[in-house]
C-alpha cells in the first residue's frame, strides 16, 4: 500500500485538530463554504453556458477545420507537426474536445510516435484558457480581458513550440 492513500485522511485529521486548537466550528465553516459554492455555481452558470455554446458553434460551423488548414503551414515553420494544428486550436476552448482529438492522434499515429508525444506534452502543458478566464473573470472585479487572453494564448503557443522541440530531442 502506498503512502498516498493516507494523505487525504491525514490532512483531514490535521485540519480538524487545527480547528479544535483555534476553537473554530469546523462543521459550520464547512457548511458555510458549501453554501457559498452553490451560489458560486449559480453565478457562473450563464458564463459557462455561453462559452460551451460558442465552442459548439465554432466546431459545428466548420471554422475549426478551416482555421486548422490555414494555420498548418505556419505550424510546420514553428516546428509543430501540422497534424497537431486542430488540437492546438481546440485546446484553449475545450478540455473534453481536445481529449477526443488526443485519443484520435494516439489511434492514428500510435501512442509512442513523435506526434503523439508532442500532443501529450501540449495537453499537459496547456489549459482551457477561455474556460478558465470565463470562470475567473466572472467572479472577480477585474473585467478587462485585454491582456489576459492574448498573453495566455502566446504562452500556450510558446509552450507548444518548446514541447515539440524537447520531444524531438528525447
Amino acid at each position: 500500500m502506498s503512502v498516498s492513500v493516507f494523505i487525504t485522511p491525514i490532512l483531514i485529521i490535521l485540519l480538524l485538530l487545527y480547528c479544535a486548537k483555534k476553537k473554530v466550528n469546523a462543521y459550520g465553516t464547512f457548511a458555510n463554504g458549501a453554501k457559498g459554492a452553490i451560489q458560486l455555481c449559480l453565478d457562473i452558470f450563464p458564463f459557462l453556458v455561453t462559452i460551451f455554446i460558442a465552442i459548439q458553434l465554432f466546431n459545428a460551423s466548420g471554422l475549426t477545420d478551416i482555421t486548422a488548414d490555414l494555420l498548418a503551414p505556419l505550424m510546420g515553420v514553428l516546428g509543430i507537426p501540422t497534424e497537431l494544428t486542430e488540437l492546438m486550436i481546440i485546446r484553449p476552448f475545450s478540455g473534453s474536445g481536445s481529449l477526443v482529438l488526443l485519443e484520435q492522434i494516439y489511434t492514428d499515429y500510435g501512442a509512442d510516435s513523435y506526434i503523439a508525444r508532442c500532443a501529450s506534452v501540449i495537453m499537459g502543458s496547456s489549459d482551457t484558457i477561455f474556460y478558465v478566464a470565463t470562470i475567473y473573470f466572472s467572479q472577480t472585479k477585474a473585467k478587462r480581458l485585454l491582456y489576459a487572453i492574448p498573453v495566455a494564448l502566446i504562452a500556450n503557443i510558446v509552450a507548444s513550440i518548446i514541447a515539440c522541440q524537447v520531444c524531438r530531442i528525447f
